[in-house]
């Protein structure tokens, strides 16, 4: 028994009785395939052979053939040609590629790291347009200052070469010989109190320099609610900062200051630029670079003056009225205060200014106005309570002529009133 890998078929018997020998080149035909005895790779014992076949004849003349004289014969310009535009190709290429790989992959010579885009120019100078905001924060920064008094701080802004500054009353409260200014580019200077106005909140001080760059003052009547401005001044003791918003509101007339102390009455510019305490005092400047207003009263949601921060709630004296103020105490050592020559009731809701008492030959009765009567509106600025009407009227000057609207019991009228300064 085997496993059948080299089975072979037996040969069949012949008539005498003895095995038949297959003759040379003659096999027993396969049960299984046609010609299979003649397969060599099926059969090993079929005959086989190996025949060669001549190489075929060499391509061209023959290699004992002579060389044709008559032939011409290749140079080797256009050899060396090639070769010297295949290596200038061959550098221009690997150099482009191996300045590429070294920008972008940030490699100088030296194996240092180069960061940021390669063949920048520098700017000669950081000058701005003067029209852009940039150009206005430039020339209003000399003209500003921080006021230092008795280890607070405010701000201020020059309003004459000779040395004359506005600021807030509030800044200057308390101040003494110690009183000092600084200037956007370091110097400092001494500094005096010339006057104050505690019910305006406006204050001048003398800074002793000469040759200062004063701001340029503009009309604070003029302007309209989503116009540009900045703030200046020294937020928290960071001097010299700017800060950018619109006029959110123009005439908005609130009532400010302490317990126990003078209360201030302001128709103030409401901006939502970022105001702090320091601002205090600072310039509140349009877009063109004039001065519109004295920042001085923030709205905070904080229950103290150390917790009270900017929330985009901030009002600012208007310009014309600081003006004024500004040149009365430095003309006479005090301001002027406008009135109507009513006193007003305060804290109740009227749906207007209610007048407690009215004196006689003053602007108002000289108007016609009585005591009970109830102004609604002032230069056609409506009135909700006696706060309105003290902040407009202390917002214009002496001697202005304003129309009154006014109810009397179920009837209304009009008036003109001129106002008047306070005798006190």
């Amino acid at each position: 028994m085997t496993d059948g890998w080299n089975w072979r078929r037996p040969p069949a018997p012949h008539a005498s009785g003895e095995p038949q020998q297959p003759s040379y080149g003659q096999q027993p035909e396969s049960p299984w395939w046609s010609g299979g005895p003649s397969d060599p790779w099926r059969d090993p014992y079929a005959a086989s052979a190996v025949v060669l076949q001549p190489p075929p004849p060499p391509e061209g003349p023959p290699l004992d053939a002579a060389p044709n004289p008559d032939q011409p014969r290749r140079g080797l310009f256009p050899v060396l040609m090639i070769s010297l535009v295949t290596a200038l190709l061959a550098g221009a290429v690997g150099g482009t590629l191996g300045f590429v790989f070294a920008v972008r992959g940030g490699y100088v010579e030296g194996g240092g790291t180069q960061l940021g885009a390669s063949g920048q120019n520098v700017p000669e100078s950081t000058q701005r347009d003067p029209d852009s905001l940039a150009g206005v924060a430039e020339r209003v920064l000399p003209s500003v200052v921080t006021v230092r008094v008795s280890g607070a701080i405010g701000s201020g802004f020059v309003v004459s070469t000779d040395g004359y500054v506005i600021t807030n009353d509030h800044v200057v409260e308390g101040a003494d010989d110690s009183m000092s200014v600084s200037f956007s580019d370091g110097s400092t200077a001494s500094a005096k109190l010339v006057g104050r106005d505690p019910e305006s909140d406006v204050a001048v001080i003398k800074v002793a320099k000469d040759g200062l760059t004063p701001v340029s003052l503009g009309n604070s009547d003029e302007i309209a609610v989503g116009d540009s401005v900045l703030a200046f001044g020294s937020p928290l003791a960071l001097v010299n900062t700017v800060t950018y918003g619109i006029v959110s509101a123009v005439d908005r007339t609130i009532q400010a200051g302490e317990d126990g102390g003078t209360t201030r009455y302001y128709a103030a510019i409401q901006t939502d630029a970022a105001v702090n305490q320091g601002n205090s005092g600072g310039p509140l400047v349009t877009a063109s670079g004039q001065v519109i207003g004295v920042n001085s009263v923030i709205r905070s949601v904080g229950s103290s003056d150390t917790e009270a921060g900017n929330i985009g709630l901030a009002f600012a004296i208007p310009i014309n009225q600081a003006k004024r103020v500004a040149e009365d105490i430095i003309d006479t050592g005090k301001a002027r205060r406008t009135v109507i020559g009513a006193e007003v009731m305060t804290g109740e809701t009227a749906g207007g200014a209610r007048l407690r008492k009215v004196e006689s030959a003053g602007p108002a009765a000289t108007a016609g106005l009585r005591s009970g009567d109830v102004i609604t509106r002032l230069d056609g600025h409506p009135l909700e309570d006696g706060t309105d009407l003290i902040a407009l009227v202390r917002k214009h000057a002496p001697g202005s002529v304003v129309a009154v609207e006014y109810r009397r019991g179920t009837k209304t009228a009009s008036a003109s009133v001129t106002l008047a300064a306070d005798t006190n």
